[in-house]
């Protein structure tokens, strides 16, 4: 039996009506990338659930290859992820509330964990396709570094391997669409100094989660 390729995203957070990760998650749960089934699911912008979540997905659905996704408000390309830091950090409150200053991901884990999947090769083909891409050295410490962190470490202790990785995207353009109206309506700052206006179109995103599932099964995941 073919194991699965799962790809996570992130319920909407941060007072955006809207995450790219969800809609991504969402456009390719069913699809299948070389002959592999692909499932979605979504992961709750919680701190005190992401661990737990990790680990129960991968023993529910025995991935091969796991890419999560997130959103990186004002980058204007993809970022594969190389590395998670066992820190959460928190700038803003998860959607329980909650704000991790200083905290460990997991208790007593490694400083760090390096992605399973091929970040380079992942690159280049994105590159390869005309898509705007880069290796990024830090995956932040919200809830997108304790995703990648987590499934990482939970992949350990899997029977089989699995490769793990993480994605970061842009917004999507109604997004920034909608915070150009909000400038405008408000009149309280000037649309020059917003840093955020970057978009990534939808199925764009969409491409580039594929390509790196594909790369990821090509190279032995």
């Amino acid at each position: 039996m073919v194991r699965p390729a799962l790809v996570t995203g992130f319920t909407p957070y941060g007072g955006r009506g809207v995450n790219p990760a969800a809609e991504i998650a969402g456009a390719l749960d069913g699809r299948s990338v070389a002959n592999t089934p692909v499932v979605s699911r979504l992961l709750p912008v919680s701190f005190a659930k992401i661990a737990g979540m990790a680990k129960s997905l991968l023993r529910d659905v025995n991935p091969c290859v796991v890419i999560s996704v997130g959103l990186w408000p004002g980058e204007p390309l993809i970022r594969v992820e190389r590395a998670a830091l066992n820190v959460a950090d928190f700038e803003i409150p998860d959607n329980a509330g909650y704000s991790a200053a200083d905290e460990p991901v997991v208790d007593g884990g490694d400083a760090a964990r390096l992605a399973t999947v091929p970040v380079r090769a992942i690159v280049d083909a994105l590159l390869d396709a005309g898509i705007p891409a880069r290796i990024s050295n830090t995956a932040g410490t919200y809830l997108c570094n304790a995703s990648l962190y987590s499934f990482l470490s939970a992949a350990e202790s899997a029977p089989e391997r699995i490769a793990c990785g993480f994605i970061h995207v842009p917004y999507l353009p109604s997004q920034v669409a909608e915070l150009l109206r909000q400038i405008k309506d408000e009149q309280v700052l000037e649309a020059h100094q917003r840093a955020d206006t970057a978009s990534m179109e939808l199925a764009i995103c969409v491409r580039a989660v594929e390509l790196a599932i594909a790369v990821a099964l090509r190279n032995g995941a």
